[in-house]
């Protein structure tokens, strides 16, 4: 295969930060408190999307009284953050997946989650000094399955879309990546791995894990090369 990839945009929460379940969890807890239909909250169809698409999303399915959307947005983000510092965990080769990538090319940051809470996150891992740009939605016209979030990320490490490999687990997030013409490894859950988007990854792994040098030397520019385009050397 041709070696095209220069640099590498990863997804933060289920795919580094083991935050998905606790979004879950206070998405239950707020909306169900709110009066959305607890046995539908379960399905997470709305993973991946920015949170204040979420919280629309189940105001148009059951309009409440009380709280603002900005203020269920609030909510939501203030409790997934106190649950990411007292339960949340590293999945399983997370660090070492920045490391080698980062050996490869420049790394970015692009979530959905808003940036303060990406910050707050990256801060209680240690994380925070590993990339070398964080991006959020929250700034995007659009959230993902658009792929606005990406390709900001990638004007900010000058790097053109199509040589960026980007690291996902959600399939709105590799909606958006294919949409943005990158290569794309996804880590689905298994619950999640039957969603048809999965099938456009350029690979399917079951954890960070099983990422290969092997893999990434195969699909990446080598580094002189890479240098030789302009890009930031080591």
């Amino acid at each position: 295969m041709t070696m095209t990839i220069e640099a590498t945009l990863f997804d933060m929460d289920g795919l580094l930060i083991d935050s998905e379940i606790l979004w879950h969890e206070a998405e239950v807890e707020i909306f169900g408190a709110l009066g959305v239909d607890l046995q539908e909250a379960t399905d997470r169809s709305t993973k991946g999307l920015f949170v204040a698409e979420v919280v629309d999303y189940w105001y148009g399915r059951y309009p409440w009284n009380g709280p603002s959307r900005s203020d269920v947005v609030a909510m939501l983000l203030s409790r997934v953050g106190e649950l990411v510092e007292s339960k949340g965990r590293l999945l399983p080769g997370a660090v070492r997946a920045i490391e080698l990538t980062s050996r490869r090319g420049p790394v970015a940051l692009a979530s959905s989650t808003p940036l303060a809470l990406i910050e707050r996150s990256l801060a209680h891992f240690g994380l925070g000094d590993c990339f070398a740009s964080l991006h959020s939605a929250q700034f995007e016209p659009y959230g993902k399955p658009h792929p606005a979030v990406f390709l900001t990320a990638a004007a900010s490490l000058g790097v053109p879309p199509e040589r960026c490999l980007v690291m996902e687990d959600s399939a709105a997030g590799v909606l958006a990546a294919k949409a943005g013409r990158m290569t794309v490894v996804a880590v689905p859950t298994p619950s999640d791995r039957e969603f048809a988007a999965f099938a456009l990854a350029d690979l399917l792994l079951g954890s960070l894990e099983e990422l290969t040098e092997a893999w990434l030397d195969a699909h990446f520019v080598p580094p002189a090369v890479s240098r030789g385009r302009g890009a930031p050397g080591p």
